[in-house]
């Protein structure tokens, strides 16, 4: 019966407390740093920026030079 007992613990290690540890790890990696947030958040920032930027762009050659959508085609928002 002693035996039994090592057995029980060695499952026990091998297939509760090992997979626990190891998510664990999992878990506080996946998490994003609140230095990763900040950049993120800049990141969205400027591409939101850039987007009104381009709009207006497209506003003003719109009203100069009209046909400037046809002349370049392989615009996918064009």
């Amino acid at each position: 019966m002693d035996d039994m007992g090592w057995v029980v613990a060695i499952v026990a290690i091998v297939f509760v407390v090992f997979p626990m540890m190891v998510l664990r790890e999992f878990r506080k990696t996946k998490s994003i740093s609140t230095d990763d947030e900040r950049l993120v958040d800049d990141l969205w920032k400027t591409a939101q920026r850039l987007e009104r930027r381009v709009d207006a762009l497209e506003t003003i050659l719109d009203r100069e030079a009209p046909d400037w959508r046809r002349d370049y085609p392989e615009r996918p928002n064009a």
